[in-house]
């Protein structure tokens, strides 16, 4: 298992979620070590809710799973990029992705 260090956030790592195919981001998490195990044992991404206070599989009540294809490591082990395949939106406001560009930079 990869060893990852889990004491610089009290416990809880970032997890940056992106979609494979595209390499779009799709939305950030938090994990703590139980989390990260389900993740591993089952492939599908579980996290932290911090609001919640509890682990959560992402579309446990929506049915839109993320799928985990890789997963790679920050060089200081404390931050997660997981690539998968979502079943669904991503986002429980009902869009492809939590992120929405601000304002688009033009290029002169």
């Amino acid at each position: 298992m990869l060893a990852l260090d889990f004491t610089r956030g009290n416990g809880l790592i970032p997890v940056i979620i992106q979609e494979q195919s595209t390499g779009e981001v799709l939305m950030l998490g938090f994990m703590n070590k139980e989390a990260w195990k389900k993740t591993q044992e089952e492939g599908r991404v579980w996290f932290y809710s911090r609001s919640k206070k509890r682990l959560w599989m992402k579309g446990e009540t929506t049915g839109n799973i993320l799928l985990v294809r890789s997963v790679a490591v920050d060089c200081d082990r404390d931050t997660l990029l997981i690539q998968v395949k979502p079943e669904g939106v991503v986002c429980h406001q009902g869009t492809k992705s939590c992120f929405q560009a601000l304002e688009e930079k033009k290029n002169d």
